[in-house]
């Protein structure tokens, strides 16, 4: 698929503005969070959208992606909006989202059935489809059978499959099920689960399937998408994105003006990427700041200070703060608190790093104007962070949203925080991160290299953190990387962490004695927004080598194994 037929959500990006920091004053009152709406367009006049309501769902992007992949422009509402406001947005059609909860809940995000008699085309998905089922007159029912990941569904007739396989595969994450069609729906689908999987009324251009068409794994999922919006909605597939770089650089130089940031590189593609952008857009007034939390893989540190400010020309400023991040997580052994801690002391050395960085600047400066020692240095306003948005909805971000894990730049983030946040890719999934970083000329050790979570290290740790523990995942982490480099898998597997049972001992024999050695868990994966992932088929042979090289060569490890659990049920890390 060409880089720029994926989507950058151009509907509301939620950004957590703070006050601004002031270098040489005390840090000072706690800055109350405030939500602005920034709006990037593909074209100057948008065309009529495909709006997608959300519910709650860790899928609600990832419609609206699939919808302009189909060359149709979609934004997302939350299920909040009223159908006034629906009304006054003037869509073409609606994909209601799919959300984690019942419709018989009593929390439960709510639908109004007026949205019905706006004489628009309708998809239901999940959740958007028992509560569209339900709003009709049909019948919702919690049935005690549940369905989560890869189900085969059969296929009964109607447009939306026709010409499918009778019998396919799709992605699956229901409890309830519905049991009746409203009355002048076609059921064309069922599963062993869902006594009906999909639906359809041609006349009144409406349809919905329970199952999630916009994730990978529903192989027919997207020809399912673009039938309605074809051939039931009979929309016209004419649009594409512009320039999305582009876009994202004038909408950064939008925001910052003419102030400074500090950009906090991870060594990771999602800061890289977005340091790549805020420099092109504001030239020397980005600083970028690289701290080594000590929770870093083998040879990040270099690769940051070499291979990035090479391609960049970026002003760097490297702090080894791994002390302070140590001292802090020593004998924490929960996750989420982990997250926290990170995210807070990345602040705290954000901050640190502003004194460094605007005597630099104020050193240069003096040297060319010939000014004196005890002239101001200026001001740090901004500071700019890789968020992506899996990371934002994971977080608990968005209406109903359900918090799978805070991200340490999400939902780590202290309160005290006196920046104003530039968040570039915050609606952006990896892959587009990626294309976009291409087309900013970034090199493919960079872009192409697997993610890895900020908090580094500690959250595949499944324990307290300490130097020794991260010396043997590091060891064992450099040599799943290496070996899937040799077997020419680093394209097929998306990501491959490689986790430390900590506070696991298992009984083993090494050289002829009896052994008592944590176990390391490998967790490869195929995805492509991790949003959703399956589990990847490494060959026998790779897995064996790896296995034997990690008993081998690293010490107090006697047992490797290898996660075969798709997401959903289980996420991506472990912690």
């Amino acid at each position: 698929m060409p880089w720029w037929m994926s989507i950058v959500n151009a509907a509301t990006q939620d950004v957590v503005a703070f006050g601004a920091l002031r270098a040489g004053h005390r840090l000072g009152a706690v800055a109350e969070k405030a939500q602005t709406d920034s709006q990037l367009t593909a074209e100057a006049a948008a065309p009529r959208p495909v709006l997608v309501v959300d519910f709650g769902a860790q899928y609600a992007q990832l419609i609206a992606r699939r919808v302009r992949e189909a060359r149709v422009y979609s934004e997302v509402i939350p299920h909040t909006a009223t159908v006034e406001e629906i009304r006054a947005r003037n869509p073409v059609a609606l994909v209601l989202s799919g959300g984690p909860s019942s419709v018989y809940a009593e929390d439960a995000p709510s639908l109004d059935p007026a949205l019905f008699d706006l004489g628009l085309p309708v998809f239901g998905i999940c959740y958007g489809f028992q509560a569209m089922a339900r709003a009709l007159g049909g019948r919702v029912e919690h049935t005690g059978a549940r369905e989560y990941g890869r189900t085969d569904v059969t296929v009964s007739g109607g447009l939306l499959h026709a010409g499918l396989p009778e019998h396919h595969p799709v992605w699956m994450s229901h409890g309830d099920a519905v049991t009746a069609a409203p009355e002048g729906f076609e059921v064309t689908a069922t599963s062993p689960a869902a006594p009906v999987a999909a639906f359809e009324s041609i006349a009144r251009r409406m349809a919905g399937v329970q199952y999630h068409p916009e994730v990978m794994h529903s192989p027919h999922g997207q020809q399912v998408l673009s039938r309605f919006l074809t051939e039931i909605a009979g929309l016209e597939p004419t649009w594409t994105a512009a320039n999305i770089a582009e876009q994202l650089v004038e909408a950064v130089r939008e925001q910052i003006g003419d102030g400074r940031a500090l950009c906090g590189l991870s060594g990771g593609v999602d800061s890289a990427v977005a340091a790549a952008l805020v420099q092109r857009a504001i030239g020397d007034r980005l600083t970028c700041v690289f701290v080594d939390h000590g929770l870093l893989r083998a040879g990040e540190r270099e690769q940051v200070e070499n291979d990035f400010v090479a391609a960049t020309g970026a002003r760097l400023v490297t702090l080894d703060d791994s002390e302070i991040f140590l001292g802090h997580l020593a004998d924490v052994t929960d996750p989420e608190t982990k997250r926290k801690i990170i995210g807070r002391e990345f602040i705290r050395s954000f901050e640190r790093a502003v004194t460094q960085a605007l005597e630099g600047e104020a050193s240069e400066g003096r040297a060319r104007e010939g000014r004196g020692p005890g002239d101001a240095a200026g001001t740090v306003e901004f500071l700019v962070q890789g968020t992506l948005y899996p990371d934002v909805v994971e977080s608990g971000g968005g209406a109903g949203t359900a918090n799978i894990k805070s991200h340490h730049n999400v939902g780590g983030l202290p309160d005290d925080v006196e920046f104003t946040l530039v968040e570039p890719l915050r609606l952006l999934f990896k892959d587009e991160v990626r294309a976009v970083g291409r087309e900013l000329g970034l090199p493919e050790a960079i872009v192409g290299r697997h993610p890895f979570p900020g908090p580094g290290l500690a959250i595949r740790i499944v324990g307290a953190v300490d130097r020794q523990r991260l010396a043997t995942l590091r060891a064992a982490d450099a040599i799943v990387r290496e070996e899937m480099t040799a077997a020419g898998l680093d394209s097929t597997v998306w990501q491959c962490p490689v986790v430390l049972l900590a506070d696991v001992r298992s009984v083993g024999v090494q050289g002829d004695g009896r052994t008592y050695g944590h176990p390391i868990v490998l967790r490869p994966v195929s995805s492509e927004d991790a949003m959703t992932a399956d589990w990847t088929r490494v060959p026998y042979e790779t897995l064996a080598l790896i296995s034997n090289r990690i008993t081998n060569e690293v010490p107090d490890v006697n047992r490797v194994v290898l996660d075969i659990t798709s997401k959903p049920p289980g996420t991506i890390e472990w912690e």
